[in-house]
C-alpha cells in the first residue's frame, strides 16, 4: 500500500472519493490540486492538512491563499503548481483525477520522479499515450488505471503473460439514451444527458457517456495501457454495468471482473495494489441483479464512438484533436450554447480540419490540442 499521495483534481468526483478512501486507509494526503473551486479546496485543505495546494486559476489561488493564511499550507498557482503538487516530497503515488489535457505535464513530471500513477485522467493517454508509456517504462514508474473498465482489465490480466491475450472486451452501459433514435436525441438537454442510469459522475464525463465518446476515449486509452492494437479491442454494450470489462485469452477462455457500479473500488485498489483491503463498497447481489444482457453498439446511432475508433486507428495527433475538440464542445453544450448533436458535428469538423502528424512531439501535441479548441470556439461564435 502507498505511504502518501497527491491528488490532482481533488474537488472532482474522483478526487473527493480518493480523499475518502485515503482517510479510511490511513494514507496521508500530502498535496491537493484543482482548477478553481475555492470553497471546496479550503474545506479539503482544513480537513486533509496537506503540505501543498496547487490552483490552476491565479485569481482562485489568491483567494485561497488569503483564506488559509492562518495555516502553514503552501498555496501556489498555474500549471506549474499542478506539477509541484504531483512531485511533492513523501508522496509515492499521484492520483490524476484532473480533467483535460492540463493533466499531461504533471503526470509526466510524476513519472520522471518515479511515482506510482493512479490514472483517472483519460486525456493523458488519449493525447500522448506513446510518450507517456515510453517515459513510464524508461523511469520504472507504475501506471495503475482508476477507470472501472481499465481497472477491470488490469485485474483480469494480473499475473498473465500478455501473449495469452486474444482480445479485450470493453463494456459500457450505453448511457441514458441507449435505444433512442437520432430524432429522439436531437433536442436532448444537458440536464437529461448528465443523468446516467448506473454511475454517479461529473457533468463532463456523464455527457461523454451519453454520446459514448467516453467509450471511444477508453478504447484509445486501453490500446496504450495494455499494448494492444485496435483490432484487439471489442466494445460491448452491457446495460446492467455489473461486468466492468472482460478479457478473452487465446484458448477462448473469458475472464471478467464484476462488482457494483461504484468508483470507490477501483480507486481503493490503485492505492492498495498489490494488496486488497476491506472496503465500504457493497457486495454485488446476483439474485437482485437477476439477469445480464450484452449487445454490439450501433455505430450509426453513436457516431462519436465510431469517430473515436477511427482516430484510434489513425493515431498520431488525431486522438488529441478528438479529445480537445470534444472537451470544448461538451463545455459549450453544458453551457446551453450548442445542441446535443452539435457535439459530434464540431468534433468531426475539428478532426477533419486538424493537421495530422503521425509521430508528434509533446509540443506538437499541445499545439494540436490548442488549435482544436480554437476551432470549436470559432465554429460556435
Amino acid at each position: 500500500m502507498v505511504k502518501g499521495i497527491s491528488i490532482l483534481g481533488s474537488t472532482g468526483s474522483i478526487g473527493r472519493q480518493t480523499a475518502e478512501a485515503a482517510g479510511r486507509l490511513g494514507i496521508p494526503v500530502l498535496a491537493i490540486a484543482a482548477r478553481r473551486d475555492v470553497e471546496l479546496l479550503e474545506k479539503q485543505a482544513r480537513e486533509l492538512h496537506p503540505r501543498y495546494v496547487g490552483v490552476f486559476d491565479p485569481s482562485a489561488a489568491n483567494q485561497l491563499r488569503e483564506r488559509l493564511s492562518d495555516t502553514d499550507i503552501t498555496v501556489e498557482e498555474g500549471e506549474g503548481s499542478l506539477v509541484a503538487a504531483a512531485c511533492v516530497d513523501g508522496a509515492d503515488c499521484v492520483v490524476t483525477g484532473v480533467s483535460g489535457s492540463i493533466g499531461l505535464r504533471p503526470t509526466l513530471a510524476a513519472i520522471r520522479a518515479g511515482r506510482r500513477i493512479a490514472l483517472a485522467n483519460k486525456e493523458t493517454l488519449v493525447c500522448a499515450g506513446t510518450i507517456v508509456m515510453s517515459e513510464a517504462a524508461r523511469c520504472g514508474a507504475e501506471i495503475l488505471p482508476v477507470d472501472s473498465e481499465h481497472s477491470a482489465i488490469f485485474q483480469c490480466l494480473a499475473g498473465r503473460d500478455r501473449r495469452e491475450l486474444r482480445q479485450i472486451l470493453l463494456t459500457g452501459s450505453g448511457g441514458p439514451f441507449r435505444g433512442w433514435t437520432a430524432e429522439q436525441t436531437r433536442d436532448v438537454t444537458p440536464e437529461q444527458a448528465v443523468r446516467h442510469p448506473n454511475w454517479s459522475m461529473g457533468a463532463k464525463i456523464s455527457v461523454d457517456s451519453a454520446t459514448m465518446m467516453n467509450k471511444g476515449l477508453e478504447f484509445i486509452e486501453a490500446m496504450h495501457l495494455f499494448s494492444v492494437s485496435p483490432d484487439q479491442i471489442r466494445v460491448v454494450i452491457h446495460p446492467e454495468s455489473a461486468v466492468h470489462s472482460m478479457v478473452e485469452l487465446v484458448d477462448g477462455t473469458v475472464i471478467a471482473q464484476l462488482g457494483v457500479p461504484d468508483m470507490g473500488l477501483p480507486i481503493q485498489y490503485a492505492l492498495t495494489w498489490p494488496e486488497r483491503m476491506p472496503s465500504v463498497t457493497p457486495s454485488l447481489d446476483f439474485a437482485a441483479l437477476g439477469s445480464m444482457h450484452f449487445e454490439d453498439p450501433d455505430l450509426e446511432k453513436v457516431p462519436c464512438l465510431r469517430l473515436a475508433m477511427d482516430c484510434a486507428r489513425q493515431g498520431g495527433t488525431s486522438p488529441c484533436i478528438l479529445s480537445a475538440a470534444n472537451e470544448a464542445a461538451v463545455g459549450a453544450f453544458l453551457g446551453h450554447r450548442i445542441g446535443y448533436h452539435d457535439i459530434y458535428r464540431l468534433v468531426a469538423g475539428a478532426v477533419e480540419a486538424g493537421e495530422y502528424i503521425p509521430c508528434p512531439t509533446l509540443e506538437e501535441i499541445l499545439a494540436a490540442d490548442a488549435r482544436a479548441r480554437e476551432y470549436v470556439k470559432d465554429s460556435i461564435a
